[in-house]
């Protein structure tokens, strides 16, 4: 099990959680929210990061604050100062490769996180070596990321059935990136709804395509972090 940490972000703290493997080392693997907040999905999917042999660090991009009902998560997320969780992010990211000890860190978002996760492997190029967005959205117009100077690796995995990221928006990324020369795949999986891969929502849950993206993921990070 994990534990919360404050780290530093950019002349402040920031904080997080924080879930180690069992040898106490391994690759970094920063994990993005929903837009929920770090609610007990995102804590779970460290602890399995940290169960695959990574260090996993979720940073609380909503300091302390989560929603339960979708309109309160909404208002969360469009109020989310973009400068501020681009700091959290990038001290998640410092306090990774000080305990890991390499000079590559992965980054996995989901929802929100997933668009997250491709703003923080455009703006730390020098240190992100894979970036998973799953259904990634990217609501802030001002957040849009300079995809040109990203140096990561993308893998991403999008639901069929998806009004947030539609399957053609995400083959269009797929296709922009991979014009750019970056070594890129997008998975969309048949028959999924957004959230596929978060089990505490029976309504969207899809155990084989979550089970299929993990079974991706983890090798992909493992090719792209391990040196």
């Amino acid at each position: 099990m994990g534990e919360m940490i404050e780290f530093p972000s950019n002349g402040t703290s920031g904080s997080g959680y924080l879930a180690v493997p069992q040898a106490g080392m391994g690759p970094g693997v920063v994990v993005i929210q929903e837009y929920w907040g770090l609610v007990p999905h995102i804590k779970d999917l460290c602890d399995r990061f940290a169960a695959a042999g990574f260090i996993a660090l979720a940073p609380d991009l909503y300091h302390g604050k989560a929603a339960t009902e979708p309109d309160e998560a909404g208002k969360f997320m469009m109020a989310l100062e973009i400068k501020k969780a681009a700091k959290d992010m990038s001290g998640a990211v410092d306090e990774l490769l000080v305990r890991s000890g390499m000079s590559r860190v992965g980054v996995v978002g989901f929802c929100m996180g997933g668009g997250l996760a491709l703003v923080l492997g455009s703006t730390r190029p020098d240190a992100v070596g894979a970036v998973a967005p799953f259904y990634g959205v990217i609501p802030w117009p001002e957040a849009v990321p300079d995809y040109a100077v990203m140096s990561a690796a993308v893998q991403g995995h999008y639901a069929e059935n998806d009004d947030f990221a539609p399957p053609p928006a995400s083959r269009a990324l797929e296709a922009k990136l991979a014009e750019m020369g970056k070594e890129v795949e997008f998975f969309i999986y048949p028959g999924t709804h957004h959230a596929f891969f978060n089990d505490t929502r029976p309504d969207v849950y899809d155990a084989d395509a979550s089970r299929q993206s993990w079974d991706r993921l983890i090798p992909f990070l493992h090719e792209h972090l391990d040196n």
